[in-house]
């Protein structure tokens, strides 16, 4: 096993290495670690539900009605009644004719690409797309052809030019995760109608922030049944734990029977689907949440752009400031944890080398004062590291 020790030596010269931090949600965006209290920058989180008392409710209502654990796989004997509530919500959330829900996102994307498409098929993915993606495209054995990001020419190139005898797949981010940025989907759906590929957007990080109530970036753009495969999760916006599919009747149906990663999992425990079905409820009955994260995250975006803070994305809670290179975002971290805030540095090999960045991710939980705290704190910490950073602040 000396093979292990070479590279974790390694990563840890390179200011790569990575190891789960235990700490304690007190609330939605604040957190306990080492008997010291920290406010949270750094929690997919986006509409602060995992402590609200209504889904934290329907958790332990499932928990009573239908025990702690699912029994076995969904096809056998662990479909428990709520999963059929929940996703007859979601397609409805969706606009869609029905959805099916996953273990997990990664486990979503791996099992609907690697049965959608195989030998013979060609994919065409955003080169920026999550690792689920580019894993379960290289689990389908069908052929990559990678554009450029959210480049729409590449995208339309590399259409016209690869020659295909079987299917065509278009897949893509809705909000990229490490970006922020949005996916043109209305011209990808253009060009997939254009070349009659099948379009599959990842909503992961779009639902709750994008659309109207925040169903998404198939709303967002009015592409309402031109997208084949909306995937999302519900470990973010929705505050539990799990993906799902929403689509036509059949697409659902063919997955249920052919997606592996569905098939031989067992299925997610009673409480988790509940606190699924209570999020997505509470997200229909107060879209006002969406609003607020979006207005949280534009304060934020705006005070830092103002102070000459390098910070990117568009309008969505993800924030990254680009710092370059690890070490420096590894100190920056390091800084900002002594004034009291937790933020995630994202490095190689989730970013390309070059690239790291501090990630802020902003929740509709998070109070507007000690947001001003933060961006100050941010602010001061980035002068120190010497990025490029204006002197004077416009509050």
């Amino acid at each position: 096993m000396e093979f292990c020790k070479t590279h974790l030596l390694k990563v840890q010269e390179e200011n790569l290495y990575r190891k789960p931090v235990r700490y304690r949600f007190l609330d939605a965006v604040h957190v306990e670690l080492e008997g010291k209290t920290y406010l949270s920058l750094s929690t997919n989180n986006y509409l602060g539900l995992t402590h609200s008392s209504a889904v934290q409710q329907a958790a332990i209502d499932a928990i009573f009605h239908y025990g702690t654990g699912s029994g076995g796989a969904r096809l056998t004997t662990g479909s428990h009644p709520l999963y059929q509530e929940l996703e007859e919500e979601l397609a409805a959330f969706k606009k869609t004719e029905a959805a099916v829900v996953f273990n997990a996102g990664y486990m979503a994307n791996v099992g609907v690409i690697s049965a959608l498409v195989g030998r013979g098929d060609i994919i065409f993915s955003d080169e920026l797309n999550h690792a689920s993606i580019i894993d379960g495209c290289c689990l389908s054995r069908a052929h990559r052809v990678v554009y450029r990001h959210g480049n729409i020419d590449d995208l339309a190139e590399k259409l016209k030019n690869t020659p295909c005898s079987g299917r065509r797949l278009i897949v893509t981010d809705g909000v990229f995760s490490m970006d922020g940025d949005i996916a043109p989907l209305n011209e990808i759906a253009a060009l997939g109608e254009t070349y009659e590929a099948m379009i599959m957007v990842d909503d992961a990080h779009a639902v709750g922030i994008l659309g109207r109530g925040g169903c998404g970036t198939t709303d967002h753009f009015g592409l309402q049944g031109r997208i084949h495969i909306q995937m999302g999760t519900l470990s973010k916006s929705l505050a539990s734990e799990g993906g799902y599919v929403a689509g036509s009747q059949v697409l659902i149906d063919y997955l249920i029977n052919k997606a592996r990663s569905f098939i031989f999992s067992t299925a997610l425990s009673p409480a988790t689907v509940g606190a699924a079905h209570g999020a997505l409820l509470e997200l229909q009955n107060h879209p006002e949440l969406v609003e607020t994260v979006l207005q949280n995250a534009q304060y934020v975006r705006e005070a830092l752009a103002s102070a000459g803070v390098p910070v990117e994305g568009s309008i969505t809670p993800i924030l990254p400031i680009m710092v370059g290179e690890a070490a420096r975002a590894v100190e920056m971290v390091a800084l900002l944890k002594d004034e009291g805030l937790l933020v995630s540095a994202i490095r190689p090999p989730t970013v390309p080398s070059g690239s790291s960045r501090l990630r802020l991710t902003i929740s509709a939980a998070h109070d507007r004062k000690e947001l001003a705290k933060a961006v100050e704190s941010i602010i001061a910490v980035s002068r120190r590291v010497k990025l490029s950073c204006k002197k004077d602040v416009k509050r």
